[in-house]
């Protein structure tokens, strides 16, 4: 159940109206995270999705972003979030095995993938400075200082949305996952 004020989307007001209706152009729904979100900053949503409109057009691609999302959702253990990645995920490529490969922080099937979940887990599970090790684990896998700063983006994005989940106890409207 809904902690935070949250509005019918029919009833949206001015400013998260058009916002609820491109979502659900693009989505064919409008999730409950972004409906709360919506409903209480209107603008805040609006960078949201122009965050996840800036991530499309980088170099990471669908797959790199997903597997962020995955690991990083299990890391802070945002159960909506899992399950709506966990979707995503499917979408871009990933079999329901290898979601749960990628939820684990480490991904055997792929070095580069793999590194990336877990500098991501790394970087979210710890505090201070990162070690030099941990961004040249990045480098050796084949990632370049855009496609770091991507993934850092890609996760503090991920966290705004488990963060607000994880406050609103934001009720799950995608199928849960085990």
């Amino acid at each position: 159940m809904n902690r935070l004020h949250t509005v019918n989307v029919a009833e949206a007001g001015e400013e998260a109206a058009p916002l609820f209706s491109a979502i659900r152009q693009a989505m064919g729904k409008v999730p409950n995270a972004y409906t709360t979100v919506g409903s209480n900053a209107p603008a805040v949503l609006g960078q949201v999705l122009q965050g996840s409109a800036v991530l499309k057009k980088g170099t990471l691609g669908a797959r790199r972003i997903e597997a962020i999302n995955l690991a990083v959702s299990e890391a802070t253990q945002c159960g909506y979030c899992v399950a709506a990645h966990t979707m995503a995920a499917k979408a871009a490529g990933y079999s329901l095995e290898q979601t749960r490969k990628l939820r684990s922080g480490a991904y055997d099937e792929d070095a580069n993938i793999d590194a990336l979940v877990r500098f991501a887990v790394r970087l979210v599970k710890t505090s201070g400075t990162l070690p030099a090790e941990a961004v040249e684990g990045l480098r050796a896998a084949g990632y370049d200082d855009r496609q770091i700063i991507e993934a850092i983006y890609a996760i503090s994005a991920i966290l705004f949305t488990n963060m607000v989940n994880r406050v609103n106890d934001t009720p799950l409207d995608f199928p849960k996952v085990a």
